[in-house]
């Protein structure tokens, strides 16, 4: 089941499992892992393979929230995180 976006911009992203499912440079696609970080610019996903650094403008990430997918597009949550959860 997929949730809407506006209902992930004032959720918590740390410990969120996540993927990146398409972006504007494409090594970054099939980057997944746990957010481990945010900023207003990037988020922080820790894999096998470390830590990446990917940039919330031109991504679409995956987040798992729950038993859900929860497709988002980056520029939905561009904000820091503490402004985008107190919205």
């Amino acid at each position: 089941m997929r949730l809407r976006a506006k209902y992930l911009s004032r959720h918590e992203l740390i410990g969120l499992e996540c993927r990146v499912v398409s972006a504007s440079d494409a090594g970054m696609v099939g980057i997944s892992g746990r957010v481990v970080d945010e900023t207003r610019n990037m988020l922080v996903i820790q894999g096998e393979r470390g830590r990446k650094m990917v940039p919330k403008k031109g991504t679409v990430f995956q987040f798992v929230v729950g038993e859900r997918l929860l497709e988002v597009e980056g520029e939905s949550i561009l904000a820091r995180p503490e402004e985008r959860i107190k919205g």
